[in-house]
C-alpha cells in the first residue's frame, strides 16, 4: 500500500505541475495587460516620485487618478507586480502605531520598473504600443489566419482592414534605449566609416545618436516623404525621401535598426541587393550594419529563447519573421554579399556586420 500510494503521490504531483505550467501560459495574457494598467495609471512615475525609499500605497494613490473603492484591487494588483519583478516590496516591522500608514508596506522601483520611468532609457512608449488594443486583438484570431494560403494579409491587416502604420513613438523609444549600449559595447563596428544611411529609420534617434557619437560620420536616414516630412529640424542628420525597395543613396555603411525582420525572405533579398550597389568594396570599407534577433545566437538562458520565440510570432503581425544564423546567411549571399559577422551583446538582439 505504501508503494501504491508513492507511486499515486508521484503520479498526482507529475499532474499538478502540469497544470500549473498550463496555467502559466494561459494566464500570461493578464501580465501584459496589468503592465498597461500600470502604463495608464504611471504607477512607476509615482513611485519613482517618492525617492529611493519607495512609496506606500496611500502615497501612490496620492499621484494616480483611481475610485478610492479600487484601491483594495491596486493593492491586488502591486502584489503581482512584485510576484513578476516589476516592483519590489519592503514590508516593516510591525510598529504598534495607532496610524495605519506607519505598517504600510514600501514599494520600490526594480531595474525593469525603472524602464517605465520618464528617461532617455525610458521604454515607456514601446511597451505601451506592443500592449495596445489595436496591437493585441489581431491575435485573437491567429488561429484562423493559420488556414488560409500565403501570400496572405498580415494578422494586424485581416483584423483591421488595413495594414500597421509607421509608429514612430514605439521605435524612438527604442533607439534611445538600444543605440548607447550598441555603441557603448561595439563602438569599432562604426570606427572608419565616412557615411552612413540609416535605412528606415523613421525621426532619425538612431542616426543622431551615431552622428553625436562619431562626428566624422555623414549620416542620412533614408524613409518616406509622410515620415520625412515630421522630421526634426537643426540636426546634422540628413533626411532623404525614397524607398529602399527601389534604391538607396550611396555611402560607405547602411544601417537597419529592427527593420529587417519586418519583411519576408524576398523583400530582404531585394531591399539588401540595392544596398549592396550603393556601398563601395570592403576593402574601402563598405558594409551593411543590421541590429536585429539572432535566434540561437548569444544566452541559452530560457527567457532569452522564449523571448525569441515570441517575437517570432509576435513579427506575424506583419508577416515578418525573426531569423537565426543560416536564414541570415542564405539572405546576405542571395543578395550578392559575401561575409558576415555576427556580435551578440545587445540582449535578445545582435550587431551583424555584412561585408560585400
Amino acid at each position: 500500500m505504501g508503494s501504491m500510494a508513492l507511486n499515486g503521490g508521484s503520479t498526482n504531483q507529475a499532474l499538478l505541475d502540469a497544470q500549473l505550467e498550463l496555467w502559466h501560459s494561459t494566464f500570461a495574457h493578464i501580465k501584459s495587460m496589468a503592465l498597461k494598467s500600470a502604463l495608464d495609471l504611471h504607477i512607476a512615475d509615482a513611485i519613482h516620485h517618492h525617492g529611493d525609499n519607495g512609496a506606500t500605497i496611500p502615497q501612490i494613490v496620492s499621484r494616480v487618478t483611481i475610485h478610492s473603492s479600487k484601491i483594495p484591487c491596486l493593492r491586488r494588483l502591486m502584489r503581482l507586480f512584485v510576484a513578476t519583478g516589476v516592483f519590489a516590496v519592503h514590508h516593516p516591522p510591525p510598529s504598534g502605531s495607532r496610524d495605519a500608514d506607519a505598517d504600510e508596506p514600501m514599494y520600490m522601483l526594480t531595474p525593469t520598473s525603472r524602464l517605465l520611468v520618464g528617461s532617455q532609457n525610458n521604454l515607456t512608449a514601446l511597451t505601451a504600443l506592443v500592449t495596445h488594443p489595436a496591437m493585441v486583438t489581431p491575435f485573437f484570431e491567429l488561429g484562423k489566419w493559420l488556414l488560409h494560403e500565403l501570400p496572405d494579409p498580415c494578422i494586424f491587416k485581416r483584423a483591421h482592414g488595413r495594414a500597421l502604420s509607421l509608429v514612430n513613438d514605439g521605435m524612438l523609444s527604442d533607439s534611445h534605449f538600444i543605440m548607447d549600449i550598441a555603441i557603448s559595447e561595439c563602438a569599432h563596428v562604426f570606427g572608419g566609416i565616412g557615411s552612413l544611411v540609416d535605412v528606415g529609420g523613421g525621426l532619425g534617434a538612431a542616426a543622431k545618436a551615431i552622428s553625436k557619437a562619431f562626428p566624422g560620420v555623414e549620416c542620412s536616414v533614408l524613409d518616406f516623404d509622410h515620415v520625412v516630412a515630421k522630421a526634426p529640424s537643426g540636426t546634422k542628420v540628413r533626411y532623404v525621401v525614397g524607398d529602399m525597395f527601389e534604391s538607396v543613396p550611396p555611402a560607405d555603411a547602411m544601417f537597419f535598426k529592427w527593420v529587417l525582420h519586418d519583411w519576408g525572405d524576398e523583400e530582404c533579398t531585394m531591399i539588401l541587393k540595392n544596398c549592396r550597389k550603393a556601398i563601395p568594396p570592403r576593402e574601402k570599407g563598405g558594409k551593411v550594419i543590421i541590429i536585429d534577433i539572432v535566434v540561437g545566437a548569444g544566452s541559452s538562458d530560457f527567457r532569452h529563447k522564449e523571448i525569441e520565440a515570441l517575437f517570432d510570432i509576435y513579427m506575424m503581425i506583419v508577416n515578418g519573421k525573426e531569423r537565426n544564423e543560416q536564414e541570415w546567411k542564405k539572405i546576405f549571399l542571395r543578395a550578392g554579399f559575401s561575409d558576415y559577422k555576427i556580435t551578440p551583446v545587445l540582449g535578445v538582439r545582435s550587431i551583424i556586420e555584412v561585408y560585400p
